[in-house]
């Protein structure tokens, strides 16, 4: 799904391209894009993109006459600029926004359609789509720390719960707690001082680097790799392969489809955590150390 530094980009590409354009036509390829029935899209047809802003991982397109579209890509969804007119594609084409000078084709490469599209007039009813993270990036030190003090949760769902802040989702929330030296189970509560401090640094310098680093990668041209796996990042989605840092093996826990990836080594003091569909399967012989997993490995080959 993508996150702050992802939708970010979006931004970026569009305010060049639509802010102050007027909105010429809205095509619905998938009755399933669109969750509202009030104002219709149609009604926004002719007024101008007054500004774009991101809330949470939502991109909002503010019209004239306080009409918003609220668009939420999900997991699969992504967004493409072709020439005006163009048609949108068959297998995963949902939708189309024409401007003068292009169109922006909304697809997703998924069998499950879970983009979505809300149209909303006023502030207030904007407001109502906001899940009340607070941005981490508008964060100092304390008002961070309070934030994760307010609940005991672990870390990774602390950072990746909107309610809590906004735009961080489960590629970035490995980078920012790699960066931080600090495993994901950890309890927000458990947490020191200077823990704290180190969480807040690496978050706000890992969402400002990655956003700035995928605006300058793409220049006024238009965003067409967007994706939660980057061969740069240092541990997410590199199960297997040596950490950045120490070069121990990039380790992983997996639950109800999603995948957290850490280093063991930085992040644990060299202690593995526990895969809860693996910690099921070999129960006392889980290895607890990444000496215990290479044993496990080399005896294995053995066999």
């Amino acid at each position: 799904m993508p996150e702050l530094p992802d939708v970010e980009l979006y931004l970026h590409a569009l305010r060049s391209r639509v802010r102050g354009e007027p909105l010429e036509g809205v095509r619905l390829k998938s009755p399933f894009l669109l969750r509202t029935v009030e104002p219709r899209p149609s009604e926004a047809v002719g007024a101008r993109v007054e500004g774009l802003r991101r809330l949470g991982k939502r991109i909002v397109f503010a019209f004239e006459g306080e009409l918003f579209f609220v668009l939420h890509l999900m997991i699969a969804g992504r967004l493409q600029w072709k020439k005006a007119g163009a048609k949108i594609p068959g297998r995963m084409g949902l939708a189309a926004f024409d401007f003068p000078g292009g169109a922006l084709l909304l697809t997703e490469a998924s069998k499950k359609k879970r983009a979505k599209l809300h149209v909303v007039r006023g502030e207030a009813a904007l407001a109502e789509h906001d899940p009340g993270g607070l941005e981490p990036l508008e964060l100092d030190a304390a008002g961070f720390a309070a934030r994760l003090r307010e609940g005991n949760h672990t870390i990774k769902r602390a950072l990746t719960d909107p309610r809590i802040f906004s735009g961080i989702g489960n590629a970035y929330s490995d980078e920012i707690l790699h960066a931080a030296r600090l495993p994901p189970h950890r309890r927000t509560q458990k947490l020191s001082d200077a823990e704290l401090e180190r969480l807040h640094a690496a978050t706000v310098e890992t969402l400002g680097r990655w956003r700035d680093a995928l605006i300058a990668e793409v220049g006024e041209g238009w965003p067409t790799k967007v994706t939660a796996f980057r061969p740069e990042m240092a541990v997410h989605g590199r199960y297997g392969e040596p950490c950045t840092v120490c070069g121990q093996p990039v380790q992983r826990i997996a639950y109800a489809g999603n995948e957290t990836n850490y280093c063991a080594e930085c992040q644990n003091g060299g202690k593995l955590l526990a895969d809860r569909s693996l910690s099921r399967l070999l129960k006392g012989d889980w290895p607890k150390t990444l000496e215990q997993l290479e044993e496990m490995k080399r005896a294995r080959k053995r066999e």
